[in-house]
């Protein structure tokens, strides 16, 4: 491959820029491709949760193993965004999508045929390490991908797509349940079934390019070049016809960059309090849910499945209405609104279970839910389109850490603390996150609706 020295900066910054600026390309399809890989996430992360009972029911494991067989996906995800983040900038977005497709493809089949809870663990916490990549790489392909305001309102729909997993999961359990499948094969093929998916979403990734900033970013001209013909109609007249030695970039550097800014700095760092905050509360949540069943006289497995879909039905409405709005109300409108109603929420919960007020519970539940969907919204779309281009993979492994960071220590530190303290007590203290989130909305977060960043 013939190669020259490298052009004067100003050619691939100002190709970089008029790609960001100009286009869309095949936006919307481009957009929900990288959305629908949550589709994947949700339905490992919220299958083990219904399926747990059985897998219990037939192993018997000690609460630690039952508990890493649920927690296992949130820890390989942890360092899958960190790792698969960093990755996407250094090897590319597209490689990046097709490796994790296939290792989750592997791996979801892997989990339908464990001989005991042991390997179990040991296949989901593998399970989360492409789950955590493909994230990461998702955010970075969208935000090279589509042009701002129409790229934030498509990240900020991950939330809807998580509520539609949650939704499918477990319509297909229900299902199972009224066919009266035998209770092993209902969890195998429950958690088995997450390949199928991964497989339909990996057949029509493959022929996704590699975006074209990130080939300029490297300085593979002739093929940002034949990537621009095809998605845009635009040779990119201002690139040399061939490619440039281009400086290798230190990930060390990601951080030193960021602080040159003050409004990127900032809004990433609003993105890791809101990450944080919004996976403590969601994270917590769970605990919640069997008082809710208790009170409006729910025991059955089917009947707790069906409340709950009930719940994430009216979880998506709000998922789906959270981006839409956010053009008008800009990101910090969304995110102090969100964060606003779930601390009410959590308040008025709390007052419930002080005074034995239990019929407020339900609608605090409900609201909190749909404030939840609200603050989530825009924690990983933040710091992913604020960053520089050739970090924004590193900047989206680094905000999903934060999501799965307090994913995992909920599993194992929140039913301790929930047993000890009571639920009101409980409730009062959970309320810390979304005050923390909101606060942070409101004093560090900058208006950054349709910010560009080349």
């Amino acid at each position: 491959m013939s190669t020259i020295a490298m052009p004067q900066p100003t050619a691939s910054e100002a190709a970089v820029r008029y790609l960001i600026t100009n286009y869309s390309p095949k936006g919307n399809k481009v957009g929900w491709l990288m959305m629908a890989s949550i589709l994947v996430e949700a339905w490992d992360l919220y299958s083990i949760a219904f399926v747990l009972i059985f897998i219990k029911e037939q192993y018997n494991p000690d609460p630690l193993m039952l508990g890493l067989a649920a927690a296992g996906t949130q820890g390989g995800a942890l360092i899958g965004a960190l790792l698969g983040g960093w990755l996407s900038d250094k090897i590319g977005r597209r490689v990046m999508f097709l490796i994790t497709m296939v290792m989750f493809i592997v791996l979801a089949l892997a989990q339908a045929f464990v001989p005991n809870v042991f390997w179990l663990v040991v296949i989901r916490f593998l399970l989360g390490i492409p789950l955590g990549s493909d994230i990461s790489t998702g955010y970075t392909y969208i935000m090279e991908s589509m042009a701002k305001g129409e790229r934030e309102v498509m990240g900020n729909r991950w939330q809807f797509m998580f509520a539609v997993g949650e939704v499918l999961t477990i319509g297909v359990i229900v299902i199972f349940l009224l066919l009266d499948i035998h209770h092993e094969t209902l969890w195998r093929v429950t958690l088995g079934l997450g390949a199928l998916p991964a497989l339909i979403i990996l057949i029509m990734r493959h022929d996704v390019p590699e975006t074209a900033v990130w080939l300029v970013q490297k300085g593979r001209f002739r093929e940002a070049k034949k990537v621009a013909r095809e998605m845009f109609n635009d040779d990119l007249a201002m690139l040399p016809d061939q490619d440039a030695v281009v400086p290798k970039v230190s990930t060390r550097a990601f951080i030193a960059d960021l602080k040159k800014d003050p409004i990127r700095w900032r809004a990433t760092i609003y993105g890791w309090i809101a990450c944080f905050a919004q996976g403590s509360e969601f994270s917590t949540f769970a605990f919640y849910l069997p008082v809710l069943f208790v009170m409006v006289g729910v025991s059955s497995v089917l009947g707790n499945n069906l409340v709950t879909m009930g719940l994430f039905c009216f979880a998506a409405v709000s998922g789906w209405v959270g981006p839409l709005l956010t053009p008008k109300i800009g990101h910090r409108g969304i995110a102090i609104a969100g964060f606003s109603i779930v601390l009410a929420s959590l308040l008025v919960a709390a007052f419930a279970l002080y005074t034995d007020n239990t019929i407020l519970l339900p609608f605090a539940a409900a609201a909190m839910l749909w404030g939840h969907y609200w603050d989530a919204s825009n924690c990983m779309t933040i710091p992913t389109m604020v960053a520089k281009p050739k970090y924004r993979g590193t900047a989206s492994g680094f905000a999903y850490m934060f999501v799965k960071l307090p994913s995992f220590l909920a599993i194992f530190l929140f039913p301790s603390l929930f047993a000890a303290i009571g639920q009101a007590n409980a409730t009062l203290f959970v309320a810390i996150f979304p005050l923390i989130g909101l606060l942070a909305a409101i004093f560090i977060l900058p208006e950054v609706y349709g910010y560009e960043n080349d």
